[in-house]
């Protein structure tokens, strides 16, 4: 056979060596490229390994059954990217146990310059409370409010991760789902509506390294959630019980080095207890309010003026930062909260409500926002006051 195209030897290794990614990188490297490896032939590889009982696979069959696979696979959207390619993530490529390649259906990432955007992950139980839906909304929502926007990384899930990609999407954050079987399943089947809506967005992908036609097996999951936490900096573990694919992908990040962050929860609470567990052993730092991500990335937070100040006056510029997460009406209200504060310095909560014509509990929770977000203050006796330098004339 002719040349090699070393995509296609990569996709090769990734078939025959998917669970032991080790070997592949070691194979690569004694040789410096996969093409090598189908140069030597069989017999050259068999003196120079010859404890690779796997290496008779590394053959021109083998190779013309992933080039017809690739091909076939690019007419549906999907291609495969190799751990040598500027693409891959940066950190999942430092792994030990990093893949020899992925396969990629979605817009992640749309060019070599840009390369494979980290990100955040986000996993946890499937059993996920109330509790922790709302904190995981709420964390990614405050991290949709910093200038880099952050790729947000789960598995695609019950409970924690469909969750987090859904909360992604509705906040304008891109996110990937890695998933437990081939490019060409989507697991759970319940979720692929969700898996095609995430595949169509921009910065948005479906991921794995498992070959086409792999099922959902038991110990898919185990390799899958060692992909989710080698290609992040971070990861947040929402609920877990004291066992789960969302403690043993904390442990792998926490053995890549990575940060670990986890909700804190009720002792009593046995969907907290391996959040409580790590941060116990010190595996884990707990989140205590929305920017403790944010902040131990070096994510910067938009400045609250930056909304006022950025070529869009008043309400418009509160329309830019909450659309996503608020109601046209609740963002309307808001406006009136920032006007009648402005003009009413010290103005009290109830009497703020009365001003207005609406509930307590609305305007408390609206005006409880915009603090958090540094527009107004809100003192002990419940008075609010302006708190940004600069607004717009039309307040």
């Amino acid at each position: 056979m002719g040349g090699y195209d070393e995509n296609v030897c990569m996709c090769v290794l990734n078939r025959i060596f998917g669970n032991k990614p080790k070997v592949a990188r070691g194979l690569v490297e004694s040789l410096g490229s996969a093409g090598e490896l189908f140069k030597a032939g069989r017999e050259r590889l068999q003196e120079v390994f010859p404890y690779c009982t796997e290496i008779q696979r590394i053959n021109d069959r083998e190779y013309e059954r992933s080039e017809a696979e690739l091909k076939s696979l690019a007419a549906s959207g999907t291609r495969f990217i190799n751990c040598r390619s500027p693409l891959f993530p940066a950190l999942l490529k430092e792994c030990p146990d990093c893949p020899s390649g992925l396969y990629v259906r979605g817009d992640w990432p749309s060019s070599a310059e840009d390369g494979a955007k980290e990100g955040v992950a986000v996993v946890g139980t499937r059993d996920l409370s109330d509790y922790g839906k709302e904190w995981c909304r709420r964390i990614i929502l405050r991290l949709s409010e910093t200038e880099e926007k952050p790729m947000i990384v789960s598995g695609l899930a019950f409970g924690t991760d469909i969750t987090a990609h859904r909360a992604a999407l509705k906040f304008g954050l891109p996110t990937v789902a890695v998933l437990p079987t081939g490019p060409d399943r989507i697991y759970p089947a319940s979720h692929a509506r969700d898996a095609e809506i995430l595949s169509e967005r921009k910065g948005c992908a479906l991921v794995t390294d498992f070959p086409p036609g792999t099922p959902a097996m038991k110990y898919n999951f185990l390799r899958r959630n060692r992909i989710i936490a080698g290609m992040c900096p971070s990861v947040i573990l929402t609920e877990s019980k004291i066992r789960g694919g969302g403690m043993t992908t904390a442990r792998a990040a926490f053995s890549y080095d990575r940060n670990v962050f986890v909700l804190p929860g009720r002792a009593d609470d046995i969907r907290s207890q391996g959040c409580n567990y790590l941060i116990r052993e010190k595996i884990a730092e707990p989140i205590i309010s929305g920017d403790t991500v944010a902040s131990v990335l070096g994510l910067t937070p938009m400045a609250p003026g930056d909304v006022f100040n950025s070529g869009e006056e008043g309400k418009a510029g509160l329309t830019r930062k909450y659309d996503k997460a608020l109601s046209p009406g609740d963002i309307d209200l808001m406006a009136e909260i920032i006007l009648a504060v402005k003009d009413n310095k010290g103005i009290a909560m109830d009497a703020l409500s009365d001003m207005l014509g609406t509930g307590t509990a609305k305007t408390a929770s609206l005006a409880r926002l915009l603090e958090c977000d540094g527009f107004i203050e809100i003192d002990l006796m419940n008075r609010c006051s302006i708190k940004i330098d600069k607004i717009t004339r039309e307040y």
